[in-house]
């Protein structure tokens, strides 16, 4: 995940940037005032946004947080010395997923993420834009992870982290046992779910089961025969029983 630091204080900002990078997030920038935020929001991708209420310039954290929302809606995070009901109330204006009082420890900046991306996939779910992934009662508890997709994207939490891979970065999926690897060509993500659950969860038609322990991303395929697929370095087992439906995705000419 990408995150973009609002801080008017370059030694808290830089604290802040720290600890995200050692918890394995991306930090995009520290800036201090809102006109540079709103600039690089619109040039880069940005997941989320930790966004002071007190910051330099014309534009506190809450009118910052007005021009964000006007480019592009993702979850942001105040942060604030404040606390009276002024604020507050201002503050609600502009929905914010979460609102942390300094000094922010790394627990609840953890937390504090955490449920922003959990509660900003669900505010989108309302409008039949992403879709929430989690295990059913059907299936082994997930403890620890759980599956977000947003657009072509999904969020992938483990140790209490989100990941961020593209869909169509996706090479494949192999079950083993109540566990699900989601491959890369770079990562491996282990959930522990089974392999129907999460193809019935990933909004994504390129992904192909090919046997009873596989599904591919079709558009990743390198060559096949009557038995396997490659791709890349991988190969993938192509089962009897799901030959036909696999073939079906070509057209014959």
């Amino acid at each position: 995940m990408t995150i973009l630091i609002v801080e008017d204080e370059a030694i808290v900002g830089m604290d802040l940037a720290a600890r995200l990078e050692a918890e394995g997030y991306d930090v995009l920038e520290v800036v201090d005032n809102g006109k540079d935020a709103l600039a690089l929001f619109k040039t880069n991708e940005v997941d989320l946004v930790l966004l002071d209420i007190q910051l330099k310039g014309s534009w506190d954290g809450i009118v910052t947080a007005q021009h964000l929302k006007q480019i592009k809606l993702v979850p942001i995070v105040y942060l604030s010395g404040q606390t009276d009901d002024e604020t507050l109330e201002r503050a609600k204006e502009t929905s914010p997923s979460a609102y942390l009082t300094k000094p922010v420890s790394s627990i609840a900046l953890r937390i504090a993420i955490d449920l922003a991306i959990h509660n900003f996939a669900k505010a989108k779910e309302e409008l039949s834009n992403v879709k929430v992934l989690n295990p059913t009662q059907k299936e082994p508890v997930a403890t620890r992870e759980s599956i977000l997709q947003i657009d072509n994207f999904i969020f992938i939490k483990q140790s209490y982290q989100f990941n961020k891979v593209k869909l169509s970065e996706i090479l494949y999926l192999e079950s083993d046992n109540n566990y699900v690897h989601i491959i890369t060509s770079t990562k491996k993500f282990t959930l522990r779910l089974t392999l129907n659950g999460v193809l019935e969860r990933i909004n994504f038609d390129k992904l192909v089961r090919t046997h009873r322990s596989f599904a591919i991303n079709i558009d990743q395929i390198e060559s096949f025969n009557d038995h396997e697929i490659i791709m890349g370095k991988h190969t993938i087992p192509l089962g009897r029983n799901y030959k036909d439906d696999f073939m079906r995705y070509f057209d014959f000419l």
